[in-house]
């Protein structure tokens, strides 16, 4: 009989931080599987960072404990199997693209093939350049390549598209269900919520250094049972917030867009009281207004109970 957990590369149980006496990690528990992509998720000072450099071995939590590929995190073992791209990071200049890649395939035993990163990493036509003349998202892909130089069975990711124009947004999207699909676990941390949206297998949900949810992205979405509808402002308003159903709404250039709990019902007198309204859309609850709405939702409890 098969062990189930079996794919469970990575293991936090109860993890605990503080730094100067504030709290940073209260009680964080999950597990990183192979062929997946998790999203950790969270404002900035959630605690993802933190959480991260724990996951790496660059900081050590106050209690609790975190497995990786059944050794410690940071060990030796670890690290020849995992790849990081952080979202701080700085390259000499004086190196080439190719030197760049050919340095860190060096340090490990089995590295990556080079045709397949510049492939993955889309720095095809960039090989000679040196570091200095990259622009920002050039310099992203080649920090994408070197996460990948140890051929890495699990692999962090820290906001990695910022700075990318869409076109290379999309191929490393591609590279990184290509990598899922070969068996590597892939961390992401990212505040476009559509990328976790569109990738993610499951999303951890941080606030103020706590998991507040977990699940695969239809779970969390369930969470929220609204409907976006969003419309082109007429030229006589109306109250929005008398509608049936409307929960919040926001104006933004030519556009109402509002959350509902009762969609159909809300619908039905938007049309009655403006039948004539442009560009009227419906969707549900996409993982953005799930994030905010949990998020809020906290935040009031928290307050509530004060």
């Amino acid at each position: 009989m098969q062990n189930v957990n079996s794919n469970i590369i990575a293991s936090i149980k109860g993890i605990h931080k503080k730094f100067d006496n504030k709290l940073a990690l209260n009680n964080v528990e999950f597990d990183i599987k192979a062929n997946q992509v998790l999203a950790i998720l969270g404002s900035n000072g959630a605690g993802k960072t933190t959480l991260i450099n724990m996951l790496l071995g660059r900081l050590t939590p106050d209690s609790g404990r975190i497995s990786v590929f059944s050794s410690d995190a940071g060990s030796q073992n670890a690290k020849q199997k995992t790849g990081a791209m952080l979202q701080v990071a700085s390259l000499p200049d004086t190196l080439k693209v190719k030197e760049h890649i050919e340095l860190f395939r060096s340090y490990y035993p089995t590295p990556m093939a080079y045709q397949k990163i510049i492939a993955y990493a889309g720095l095809e036509h960039i090989e000679n350049r040196y570091s200095k003349k990259l622009s920002g998202g050039e310099k992203q892909r080649l920090l994408f390549a070197l996460s990948l130089c140890g051929n890495p069975k699990l692999l962090f990711l820290d906001e990695p598209t910022v700075g990318m124009d869409i076109t290379a947004r999309q191929k490393l999207w591609q590279t990184i269900r290509d990598l899922k699909a070969a068996g590597t676990a892939i961390v992401l941390t990212t505040h476009y919520l559509e990328e976790a949206d569109s990738l993610a297998d499951e999303v951890i949900l941080l606030k103020q250094g706590s998991v507040i949810e977990k699940g695969s992205n239809e779970k969390i979405k369930s969470c929220v049972s609204s409907t976006t509808i969003q419309f082109i402002t007429p030229a006589t308003p109306f109250k929005v917030a008398n509608i049936t159903g409307v929960i919040s709404y926001d104006q933004y250039g030519k556009y109402t867009k509002l959350q509902s709990n009762q969609g159909n019902q809300t619908l039905i007198e938007l049309l009655t009281i403006k039948p004539d309204l442009k560009e009227l859309t419906v969707t549900r609850a996409g993982l953005e207004e799930a994030f905010l709405q949990l998020d809020k939702n906290v935040t009031k409890n928290v307050k509530d109970a004060a």
